[in-house]
């Protein structure tokens, strides 16, 4: 079987083009912990500015520096290595002089004594500002759009940066559906590229059938930002007002083994899609990967534009944990990366 990514449809049509990523401070990361350091512990909390570098070489050079193996050095997300970023990493120990840090692009900007190793997406999120050139869209019309994504929310895709370069991760998943063994690292690749694909599906279906913020009954709404979900009680009259709010959102499938029953249109929907791959669901579960939900709905918290000159603008935002600045981007602009597509994502 061979896998392609479809163009999944968008909430509202392009007002234009735009380039991004032309220099490596155009796209600028600052990781959301959304707590602090506890101050005491066996671990240290490192604030870490990395530059044109991804997360796996800090990783790697700040295991090297402390002496420790590179399985107990935490983070929470993933970062481009087109960028500039501020993220988190845990390290054991607490003699360690990270001003002698030889790493080519890696600087440490705080270190603070810690209890516990950061886990993948314990953080609240990411703080985006993204410069775009040569920007073929008027002031006015931006500045509409914006308005209509801060209110609105954009749909929840997984970005094209989670297929891999080049699409790479689809070769990986077509490797996995054919029963090849994996190393570890690129069978993890294809798991998430076959959750993906089923996830952005069924979020282009209620895209098109204008479901996709709305509840429809048997629904599993998501706290906004949070993991945790409940399900939708027709008879509650707040739920409406709750999901026009932004406070709450629909949510879909990341297949797997069942964790709960699903009712209703919901149901009927997910089980519809599933049944034109079953072959998908057969190798997750006998891989015992668990079922999850994601929302349906990404929301652009504190959007804002800067034009810096007539052509130059400069967007900022803050995203939950798993949002993709692509997505938001491409609500507004057709993009031109000079990168071509990126090497990492942003978690």
């Amino acid at each position: 079987m061979s896998l392609t990514l479809p163009l999944w449809p968008r909430r509202w049509a392009t007002l234009g083009t735009a380039n991004y990523r032309q220099q490596l401070e155009d796209f600028q990361v600052d990781e959301v912990l959304g707590f602090e350091a506890d101050g005491d512990g066996p671990h240290q909390l490192l604030l870490v500015e990395k530059r044109g570098a991804n997360t796996a070489f800090v990783a790697q050079a700040l295991a090297r520096h402390a002496g420790v193996a590179e399985r107990d050095v935490g983070y929470a997300g993933l970062k481009d290595r087109h960028a500039v970023t501020r993220q988190y990493f845990s390290v054991p120990g607490a003699d360690v002089d990270w001003s002698e840090l030889e790493a080519n692009g890696v600087t440490v900007l705080s270190a603070t004594p810690h209890r516990r190793k950061l886990r993948r997406g314990c953080h609240r999120g990411n703080r985006f500002r993204i410069v775009l050139r040569e920007v073929q869209v008027e002031p006015a019309a931006l500045q509409a759009r914006l308005g209509e994504i801060a209110k609105l929310g954009v749909p929840n895709y997984f970005g094209v940066q989670r297929f891999g370069k080049d699409g790479a991760n689809l070769r990986l998943a077509e490797a996995l559906l054919a029963g090849t063994r994996l190393p570890r690292n690129k069978r993890g690749f294809a798991i998430s590229t076959l959750r993906a694909l089923d996830f952005n599906t069924l979020l282009g279906q209620r895209l098109r059938d204008g479901s996709w913020d709305q509840a429809l009954s048997g629904e599993l709404l998501q706290l906004d930002g949070r993991g945790s979900w409940f399900r939708y009680d027709p008879a509650d009259p707040a739920i409406a007002e709750r999901l026009s709010r932004l406070e709450i959102h629909p949510t879909g499938a990341l297949p797997g083994r069942a964790r709960f029953e699903l009712e209703g249109e919901v149901a009927e929907l997910e089980s519809a899609l599933m049944a034109t791959h079953p072959d998908w669901l057969t190798v997750l579960e006998s891989l015992r990967v668990e079922a999850d939900r994601r929302a349906l709905r990404l929301v652009a918290h504190d959007l804002q534009a800067q034009w810096l000159d007539e052509q130059t603008v400069a967007l900022q935002f803050e995203l939950c944990s798993g949002g993709f600045a692509t997505t938001v981007l491409g609500e507004v602009f057709e993009l031109s990366d000079v990168h071509g597509q990126p090497e990492g994502e942003i978690e």
